[in-house]
């Protein structure tokens, strides 16, 4: 056969993928959070996708998938199609809580069924109490909760929720028998909490800073610092070895997607986690963005999986 024809067959033959996606993005992109729309996770979505959009030359559009606890939107990513147009913005809770607490809707493992791609955003949380609460400190609570065991009653967004588990982590790490209280969601819970129903509430620094600011609640503990509130100290730094859980987000795609396609995305997502202007968006929200590798985000998937499971283990329910 002659060399002419040989070439002619191989512009019949189909092209290998990683050649399609030497050109990607060639169509819009789907940037899915487990959330319902309007939150502040949502907002920085958005603010992350329309600027990942113009890094990339193309359009991203963000699709809430709320349900099951963050597991419903995370298993809509792991079945997409490896091409590299879906992209999970996910919180920690269904990749590392949810396993714990719901295997049945949470059966998968997104170290193998997704690929991490990098760390985005931290939500500290937070534990507060009310300004007339009979302890003004960590080490007040503490001493308080050990005299009074059960009587300490701190409030979170529902079951098996960072601040649920968070309570029963600081029980174990302190020695103390803490109440844990699950509401629907902050709103109902912070409204105990101002009422004197409760003694203390832990959630998301976004969903107290007002009454912070005010004076109406006081600050013990928070899992991470926050530029705005320096003084309130980790659990690390009033020495203990566990630290409260905050929430944070990550970026992943299903595992399979060419490398090519991770080796174009990666950089840009690097630009839009570090785009001081979408920092200063986002932080009186009570978000930090704080862009750190897939290797580091893995081992904190793992590491907080691994202390959940331990205590869910060990510990029984209040």
């Amino acid at each position: 056969m002659k060399r002419r024809e040989i070439l002619g067959l191989a512009g019949l033959l189909p092209i290998p993928l990683v050649s399609f996606s030497s050109t990607w993005p060639q169509s819009p992109i789907s940037l899915v959070t487990p959330l319902a729309s309007g939150d502040a996770a949502d907002t920085a979505a958005r603010l992350m996708g329309q600027e990942l959009g113009k890094l990339l030359g193309a359009s991203v559009v963000v699709v809430n998938k709320p349900g099951a606890g963050g597991s419903l939107g995370t298993q809509a990513v792991i079945r997409a199609p490896k091409d590299g147009y879906t992209i999970l913005y996910a919180q920690n809770s269904p990749l590392t809580i949810r396993r714990v607490t719901d295997p049945d809707s949470a059966d998968y493992n997104p170290q193998k069924d997704l690929t991490p791609l990098g760390l985005a955003t931290r939500s500290p949380s937070v534990l507060v109490t009310h300004k007339n609460a009979p302890f003004k400190t960590m080490k007040e609570m503490v001493e308080y909760a050990r005299k009074n065991p059960g009587a300490v009653r701190i409030g979170n967004a529902g079951p098996g929720s960072v601040g649920d588990i968070s309570v029963q982590l600081i029980s174990a790490t302190t020695g103390t028998q803490l109440t844990s209280v699950n509401y629907k969601g902050a709103a109902p819970a912070i409204t105990d909490l101002l009422g004197g129903h409760i003694d203390a509430i832990i959630l998301a620094l976004g969903a107290v800073s007002a009454h912070m600011r005010n004076g109406a609640l006081s600050a013990l503990a928070i899992s991470s610092k926050f530029p705005e509130f320096p003084d309130i100290p980790t659990l690390g730094q009033l020495g203990y070895k566990q630290e409260i859980l905050g929430v944070w987000f990550g970026f992943f795609m299903p595992a399979g997607v060419p490398q090519n396609v991770i080796g174009t995305v990666l950089p840009a997502l690097e630009k839009v986690v570090r785009n001081s202007e979408i920092a200063a968006r986002l932080q009186p929200v009570g978000i930090v963005q704080e862009w750190a590798s897939a290797e580091k985000m893995s081992e904190e998937i793992d590491s907080e999986y691994s202390a959940v499971s331990k205590l869910l283990k060990s510990t029984p329910k209040n």
